[in-house]
């Protein structure tokens, strides 16, 4: 198998994890604080910000100000699932995200986000 097809099998193989992200302007040092049920769509993310089309306006006109390079973007947690029973994924991330939020308060001019 050559390189490129173990890549994409890899890929498809790898679990799906659902998590907290941070991005960071590393100019002015404001950070943005943001979920997803699949990590792997990080890049999806990068891809809204060059299509300027990501739903936080502020986040997005600093990101055509200073440009893709300022930037930087880390997985804060990826959330712990449950084994057995019930797990409500979607709500269990929202907790996960309003902790991280909690913990950095990415408000006013340490953020993007409204409080």
């Amino acid at each position: 198998m050559d390189r490129q097809k173990e890549l994409k099998q890899l890929y498809k193989e790898t679990p799906i994890q659902s998590g907290v992200y941070k991005i960071t302007n590393t100019a002015n040092k404001k950070i943005y604080i943001g979920c997803t049920n699949n990590l792997k769509r990080l890049n999806g993310v990068q891809f809204m910000l060059k299509m300027n089309n990501h739903t936080n306006k502020a986040l997005q006109a600093d990101w055509n100000k200073f440009g893709e390079t300022s930037f930087e973007i880390e997985i804060l947690e990826v959330l712990k699932k449950k084994e057995e029973g019930f797990f409500d994924t979607k709500r269990e991330l929202a907790k996960l995200e309003e902790q991280w939020i909690a913990k950095l308060e990415p408000f006013g001019e340490r953020g993007y986000l409204n409080k």
